[in-house]
C-alpha cells in the first residue's frame, strides 16, 4: 500500500513523498523481515533442516519475526541473544519464547562479537545439533533476493528510495532492483555507519559481481541521523515519532523508520533533493502485534 505525506517543506521544494507501507505484510513478519526470511526459509526446507538458529539483541526485530515465520514453517528455532539474560523476559523475547516456542540461549557480548567464527559456530553445532544458520538481521545473500521483490508491484515514477540501514541487507537489495534514472538514500541507524558501505557492497559483490561497479554509483547513506547510536530513544526523536504516526496515521518507531524520516524531512529543508523529485520511503516495521 502506498500512502502520499505531505507538509509546507515539502510542498515548498515541490517535493512528493510516498510511503511504501511493507509494515502492513504480516503483523508479525513485517517489513523487510517478511523479504529477508523468505528465501532463506525456502532454502532452509530445501536442505531439510528442521531446526534455525539466529542471532540479535534483547530487543530485536529479526528474533520476534524469525520465531514466528519459524513456527508458521513447522521449525525449531533458536535464538542467540546478545548479553546476559534478564527476567522478567522483554515483550520481544517473551513472544519469541512463550507464544512461538523459540529457545532462548546468552551469549556474552565478547564471544557475540565473533558469533560468525567457524569456532563459535562449531561450539553451537556440537551443543544444539544441525541447524540452518540465519545471520543477526537475516542479512545475506538470500536476503538480497528477497529485497529485490520489495518494489516489484510498485507502479511509481519515483526517483529516489529511501530506506532506514541496520546490517545494509534490504538496502542492497534495493539498489539491485532500481531502473536506470533511480537512487536510493539509506539512513544509517547506528553510530559511525561508515562501515555499511563495505557491507552493502560486499552484499552486492555476492550477488552479482560483474554489476557492482554500476551499483556502487546508485546508492548513498545519511550517517548523520543516528541519534547517539542505535537504541538511542532522545527526548525530540520521540516527539517526532509520536507527532509523525499521529498527523500522518502511519505508525512508526524510534529505532528505524523514525529516523529515516526525520532524515527525510531534514533534507528536504536542506535543498538535498532535487525540486519536483518524487520520493518513495519504504515502511519497513518494526512494530509489534502479539495476536
Amino acid at each position: 500500500m502506498l500512502q502520499q505525506v505531505t507538509n509546507t517543506g515539502l510542498e515548498k521544494q515541490e517535493i512528493t513523498l510516498w510511503v511504501l507501507r511493507t509494515d502492513q505484510i504480516h503483523p508479525q513478519i513485517s517489513g523487510n523481515k517478511w523479504f529477508k526470511l523468505k528465501y532463506n526459509l525456502t532454502e532452509a526446507k530445501r536442505r531439510k533442516f528442521h531446526t534455525l538458529l539466529t542471532f540479535g539483541g534483547a530487543y530485536s526485530n529479526h528474533i520476534y519475526a524469525t520465531a514466528r515465520a519459524g513456527q508458521l514453517g513447522g521449525f525449531r528455532t533458536i535464538g542467540i541473544i546478545r548479553g546476559e539474560k534478564t527476567l522478567p523476559l522483554n515483550e520481544t523475547l517473551a513472544y519469541a519464547k512463550e507464544v512461538c516456542g523459540m529457545e532462548l540461549h546468552y551469549m556474552n557480548r565478547t564471544t557475540y562479537r565473533q558469533k560468525h567464527t567457524s569456532f563459535v559456530i562449531s561450539e553451537l553445532q556440537a551443543k544444539f545439533g544441525s541447524f540452518y544458520l540465519i545471520p543477526e538481521g537475516g542479512t545475506n545473500v538470500l536476503a538480497v533476493e528477497g529485497c529485490k521483490e520489495i518494489l516489484t508491484d510498485i507502479d511509481l515514477p519515483f526517483d529516489t528510495v529511501c530506506v532506514p540501514v541496520g546490517t545494509g541487507g534490504t538496502l542492497a537489495g534495493l539498489v539491485a532492483s532500481l531502473k536506470t534514472t533511480q537512487q536510493a538514500l539509506g539512513f544509517a541507524v547506528l553510530k559511525g555507519g561508515d562501515f555499511l558501505y563495505n557491507d552493502v557492497n560486499q552484499l552486492l559483490k555476492a550477488y552479482d559481481e560483474e554489476k557492482l561497479l554500476g551499483w556502487q554509483a546508485k546508492y548513498r547513506i545519511a550517517l548523520d541521523y543516528h541519534f547517539g547510536g542505535y537504541a538511542k530513544r532522545p527526548e525530540k526523536l520521540c516527539e517526532f515519532v509520536n507527532d509523525f504516526s499521529k498527523n500522518y496515521q502511519i505508525p512508526i518507531e524510534p529505532i528505524y523508520t523514525g529516523k529515516m524520516f526525520w532524515g527525510i524531512f531534514d533534507l528536504v529543508e536542506q535543498g538535498f533533493f532535487k525540486k519536483k523529485s518524487v520520493i518513495l520511503a519504504v515502511h519497513t516495521g518494526g512494530l509489534r502485534t502479539n495476536a
